[in-house]
């Protein structure tokens, strides 16, 4: 699998201040991956490098295997989370005039455009002006302007911000499509449920610094911490349960146990159903993404 982009070691510092310190990690093609951290953390840095927008002071950026270089940026559509549109223009010449800046010809541009605007049904939005349109309707207007002229790598800063649940909903299914089509995907954001439902890898940045990276499934199951789901129908649970490990929470027909390390879930599930618990459910609890990011980063943002 062929990597879209990978960063090397990528240093960026404004003035005393180390906004990106020796940042490194790659995402292969194909992925949706997460740029993660809290506020400060680097996470916008990060993205300016990769866009052109600045340059870094030190390190690599290689796009598909080459240098980042100035022609790259039509291979990349980035939608910020401060959105960016014209107000005074109208939706149809806006969608137009970035779509060329991005090198469609005015053909391509205007068969890609009448095909997002019937695709989200808003056809009837072309004439008008972008000040017309309520926040949720000039999203979309951003996210077909990011996505118009098909880009390898598409670069989403808080998508769903402000979206109400439909058009959150909505905007997440064309994401997964494109993704299907072939588009390589970097996902930031600090809403880490989101994450969960969305991104396959992530890389977590504090401080200007990787401190965490990997598949989700992987990281979550290096945090478990033993912990298992007993939900029961019937039947008084064995008096000799704590020997197994320790109880976090005893609800009615339900408990968490934290096993000790030298047991193992079959023993317990065995003796659970020797004393003829009927058990409705037996579940690892594996931690959230949101419960290993504060754990890592301690709830603090470095603003």
């Amino acid at each position: 699998m062929k990597n879209v982009l990978e960063l090397k070691k990528v240093l960026k510092t404004y003035q005393e201040y180390t906004a990106v310190n020796e940042v490194s990690f790659t995402i292969p093609e194909g992925k949706i991956f997460g740029l993660l951290g809290p506020n400060g953390a680097g996470k916008t840095s990060i993205i300016r490098i990769i866009t052109t927008i600045t340059r870094a002071d030190g390190g690599q950026v290689l796009f598909a295997g080459e240098p980042l270089n100035t022609a790259h940026p039509s291979l990349i559509g980035y939608m910020p989370e401060e959105r960016g549109l014209y107000k005074k223009m109208k939706v149809g010449e806006q969608i137009m005039y970035l779509a060329q800046l991005k090198g469609l010809d005015k053909k391509k541009a205007k068969e890609h455009l009448d095909h997002w605007l019937k695709k989200f049904d808003i056809e009837d939005w072309k004439n008008k002006k972008v000040e017309e349109l309520s926040k949720g309707m000039q999203q979309k207007i951003q996210f077909i302007s990011t996505i118009i002229h098909k880009p390898k790598l598409l670069i989403l800063d808080e998508p769903f911000s402000g979206l109400d649940p439909v058009n959150a909903n909505l905007i997440r299914d064309e994401i997964y499509e494109l993704n299907r089509a072939g588009t390589t995907i970097l996902f930031s954001t600090h809403r880490m449920e989101q994450v969960e439902q969305i991104c396959e890898n992530i890389v977590l940045i504090n401080k200007g610094k990787n401190v965490l990276e990997g598949a989700v499934a992987d990281i979550k199951e290096n945090f478990k911490e033993n912990l298992f789901l007993i939900e029961y129908k019937s039947g008084n649970l064995p008096s000799d349960l704590d020997t197994y490990g320790q109880i976090i929470e005893n609800k009615a027909e339900s408990v968490v146990i934290k096993l000790h390390p030298e047991k193992n879930s079959n023993e317990l599930l065995k003796h659970l159903i020797h004393h003829e618990v009927q058990v409705h459910l037996f579940q690892e609890i594996l931690p959230t993404l949101n419960e290993i990011f504060i754990k890592i980063v301690g709830g603090k943002s470095d603003e």
